[in-house]
């Protein structure tokens, strides 16, 4: 685990193994989530980084008879 520190403006510093991890980008946006009284950052993605993202999924399933 890896500490931060909150500036005087709140402002942190994101590690630069979790920014390669997760292959952000400078100017890219982050949802920010209050959890159980922890702080979440998510990060936004492109809608192409998302194509493809499916693939192999099972779609081989009973579907409710409500639902058909």
């Amino acid at each position: 685990m890896q500490t931060v520190t909150v500036s005087p403006k709140y402002q942190v510093v994101i590690p630069k193994k979790i920014r390669k991890t997760l292959h952000l980008r400078p100017g890219q946006k982050l949802q920010v989530l209050e959890y159980n009284g922890r702080i979440e950052l998510i990060p936004e993605r492109d809608i192409q980084e998302l194509h493809g993202f499916l693939k192999g999924i099972n779609t081989e399933f009973q579907r409710e008879d409500d639902r058909v």
